[in-house]
């Protein structure tokens, strides 16, 4: 068996993935995500350990979590493995799932959304507000939406 335990953020697909939550960001809001760190690959390191929130989903019917730096994974308590694996309505409790989604859909109909706050769930059981959160389209290399993405920096347990 040949098992990798090199941090998600040294593998190319998260790099690449890395720089479209990047570009995507800057495109719809005009700000930036987090600054530049030279090459990709420290770009990619930096935001996987930022001190803030980014996490995103794929365009699966059921979108998969795709991408959860360091924080979200704390926050959520799992690790990259389980974390990637996971669909995304899952990170909200069923009453909440309504409400995620139609913001979803506002943020697929507009490019993105801000100052978006709401009731999340850890894989534990743990419940915790989070706020401030923008809500952003993600696009490939040609501009094609491939997912979506979040980012906050101000969550409490509740």
């Amino acid at each position: 068996m040949n098992f990798d335990f090199s941090p998600p953020w040294q593998h190319p697909t998260v790099i690449r993935h890395t720089q479209r939550l990047i570009h995507s960001f800057h495109h719809w809001t005009g700000q930036t995500l987090i600054s530049p760190h030279g090459t990709p690959e420290k770009t990619a390191q930096a935001l996987f350990e930022a001190a803030f929130v980014v996490v995103s989903h794929g365009t699966e019917d059921d979108p998969v979590l795709n991408y959860g730096n360091q924080t979200a994974l704390d926050l959520w308590e799992m690790d990259w493995q389980h974390f990637t694996q996971t669909p995304s309505r899952f990170t909200a409790e069923p009453m909440e799932r309504s409400e995620r989604s139609r913001l979803l859909q506002e943020a697929r109909e507009k490019g993105y959304i801000s100052n978006y706050e709401g009731v999340r769930i850890s894989s534990t059981g743990k419940r915790f507000q989070i706020r401030n959160v923008i809500l952003w389209d993600v696009l490939d290399e040609k501009q094609v939406r491939c997912g979506q993405a979040a980012t906050f920096d101000t969550w409490k347990p509740l």
